[in-house]
């Protein structure tokens, strides 16, 4: 794209110089130690993206209180203890001309047990949605012991050398539980009144103003909760100018709140959703008030950025999994790299495995996580092989070109053979699905990679010994997938959901189909067929629809689903179709269902090696990849790519031990 003209304006916020209009979004990573200090781990992070080029980074929420703990492997600050650690961190980011904001926070309600046994609290009785803990309403001695725990820890992070600090007020933690009366609940006044329920948090800026005057304050709130019962845009920008009033420096514009996957889906967003999807919530906020704002909601494109800026919904655009995907995601839209933007996809399994209390780790980027370990590969040129080789891979799909992208990038020469007519493997299915457009980039950036570090790929190749040996490589790697696993079903005649999901028109318009399996790819066969008004039934054997898939997006998609009128059977297994009644049990008991013209099979996948046996025949060394070493998602698929691709050329003793000289 041509140099963006508003992205790339200098602008101020209070006192600080921002060299661009672009903030990076607080986003867990689950990198500190299990007490809470910072690591080389997160320092690495965040420093690589320091260098990608923006302005200002808002580091992961903070918590502020002993028993406050967000996740097993979160960053805290209740403790002089943590300054240290956090200082590095200032220190590294401040090194690449990018300023540094402290995000504070209080999970209120929402804190588990589950996590070093946290008791959630909040304003009044209630329950965390997400794990039916009960929750403690605090007394106003509480109350004020909270709000000196956020004014200790931004002095913390005063002494750690930020250059701000922003109290999370937004996505459904302990300010929005008091900022809203559907959670809030209060007869005291803490409760009621706009002005009773923002006390806490307008008690928390006047303390943290008295205590530290000049040290620049953001507060980030959720414009909208996008529930009926949620308040109303007017109640925002009241608050919003009370907050200005109050001696806020800049708003920090997000939405949703994460109190159940049906909502937190606003907070970090599907595909389904479209981008830029909180200007309309926004704008309001920024007409009202004076000082800066900055606004989140699926900005994942330069282009997206650009044109928020220019419909005056914010001053400023923060990006929060974009940054995930690509660290250098601002030089490259300043057109200061050549290489193309490695886009997120919406898949949200970074948020997902925050759930899960396991690392950040993104789809699209396997290299996230490893900036401390692997600098030498963090973006291109990349370090050459210590051997060059002649590589040969089996496989034009998304796994197949990631390895010949890293191969050919590290000096080898690469080519590919594929045995279809067409490169790109299952990305054909993937993109094919409603609402998964989204995923195409997660194909076409390694293409464009691999094609432009003059890979070549060779299509309709049916590889035998012969031709293999011919070709002389050095080591194969066979990334040929993988295929459906077969089903039987007495009396029906099963389709594959991979081939429906191709060619929908296989089953007519309006047919009655029961899906067997209920994982990602049985819901999504479901839904594209809900699009030709079938009645569809989806039979899952396991307790639990698609669990591999990331929550809010299976929330989502499953909201889409139910409205449609699509039934679900767990613990369900198919005996036979008879008469166009499918005869199943669940839960042990027996059950029919009538009017059932079609089954389709979604039963999983099995490792697609038929190159194999030629490729063993050469003798030749050779590596399975992705789905052809154990079927996955593209997670694990890519993670395996950029592992060999690596390895590719290393010395033979490069992991062995050098023995002592006798």
């Amino acid at each position: 794209m041509s140099m963006p003209s508003l992205l790339q304006q200098p602008g101020m916020i209070g006192p600080l110089r921002m060299k661009n209009r672009l903030v990076m979004a607080p986003m867990g990573t689950n990198f500190s130690t299990s007490d809470g200090l910072s690591t080389e781990r997160d320092r690495a992070y965040y420093e690589e993206r320091a260098k990608g080029g923006v302005a200002a980074i808002v580091t992961e929420a903070m918590a502020v209180s002993a028993g406050g703990r967000a996740h097993t492997n979160s960053l805290w600050l209740y403790h002089d203890r943590f300054i240290p650690g956090l200082a590095r961190l200032v220190e590294a980011i401040k090194r690449h001309d990018c300023l540094t904001i402290g995000q504070l926070n209080h999970r209120g309600g929402l804190l588990r047990r589950m996590v070093l046994n946290t008791e959630p609290v909040g304003p009044s009785p209630w329950h965390n949605p997400n794990t039916g803990d009960a929750v403690r309403p605090l007394d106003k001695a509480e109350i004020v012991g909270i709000q000196k725990d956020f004014v200790a820890a931004a002095r913390r992070l005063w002494q750690a050398g930020y250059d701000a600090v922003e109290l999370h007020a937004a996505n459904g933690y302990l300010f929005q539980q008091f900022l809203t009366s559907r959670i809030n609940r209060r007869g005291d006044e803490y409760g009621g009144s706009l002005e009773n329920r923002a006390r806490l948090l307008l008690e928390t800026v006047h303390r943290l103003r008295d205590a530290l005057p000049d040290f620049p304050l953001w507060v980030r709130i959720s414009c909208t909760e996008y529930c009926e019962d949620g308040y109303p845009i007017e109640e925002m920008v009241e608050l919003a100018r009370m907050l200005e009033a109050a001696g806020v420096t800049a708003l920090d514009l997000s939405g949703g709140t994460n109190e159940s996957p049906a909502l937190s889906r606003f907070c970090i967003q599907p595909p389904s959703m479209p981008r830029r999807t909180l200007e309309p919530h926004a704008r309001p906020i920024t007409e009202a008030v004076g000082i800066p704002t900055i606004i989140a909601g699926r900005i994942v494109t330069p282009e997206d950025a650009e044109a928020v800026l220019a419909s005056g919904a914010a001053d400023y655009v923060s990006l929060g999994r974009a940054l995930t995907a690509d660290a250098h995601w601002p030089r490259k839209a300043f057109g200061e790299s050549a290489t193309p933007i490695r886009l997120c996809i919406s898949c949200n399994v970074c948020f997902e495995r925050l759930t899960l209390e396991r690392d950040v780790a993104c789809v699209t980027n396997p290299m996230l996580g490893t900036e401390l370990e692997a600098p030498e590969f963090a973006e291109p040129p990349l370090a050459p092989a210590a051997r060059r080789q002649r590589i040969l891979v089996l496989g034009a799909g998304v796994g197949g070109m990631e390895v010949a992208r890293l191969a050919a990038a590290r000096s080898h020469e690469v080519e590919v053979w594929e045995k279809a007519a067409r490169p790109g493997g299952q990305i054909h299915l993937a993109v094919a699905a409603p609402d998964k457009e989204e995923v195409r980039p997660l194909w076409t950036w390694r293409w464009d990679q691999a094609i432009a570090a003059g890979v070549r790929v060779r299509c309709g190749v049916d590889a035998t010994a012969a031709m293999i040996h011919a070709f002389a490589p050095d080591h194969v790697v066979i990334a040929t997938g993988a295929r459906p696993r077969p089903y039987t079903l007495p009396g029906a005649a099963p389709l594959q959901a991979w081939d429906v999901i191709a060619d929908p028109s296989l089953v007519p318009e309006g047919a009655g189909v029961a899906v067997i399996g209920g994982g990602i790819v049985g819901l999504e066969v479901a839904e594209m067929l809900t699009l030709r008004g079938c009645r569809i039934a989806v039979l899952e054997a396991l307790t639990a629809i698609a669990p591999a898939m990331a929550r809010n997006n299976r929330t989502d998609m499953m909201i889409r689903l139910r409205a449609a009128d699509v039934a679900f059977h767990i613990g369900a297994r198919a005996d036979r179709l008879e008469g166009g009644t499918l005869h199943f049990t669940e839960g042990g008991t027996s059950h029919r269902i009538d009017g059932i013209t079609h089954v389709i099979a979604a039963v999983g996948a099995l490792p697609n090696r038929e190159p194999l046996p030629a490729v063993e025949a050469t003798g030749l060394p050779h590596t399975l990849v992705g789905d052809a070493n154990q079927p996955g998602d593209y997670l694990s698929v890519l993670r395996d790519a950029w592992m060999v691709g690596l390895a590719l050329g290393l010395r033979p003793d490069a992991a062995a031990p050098q023995e002592n000289a006798a």
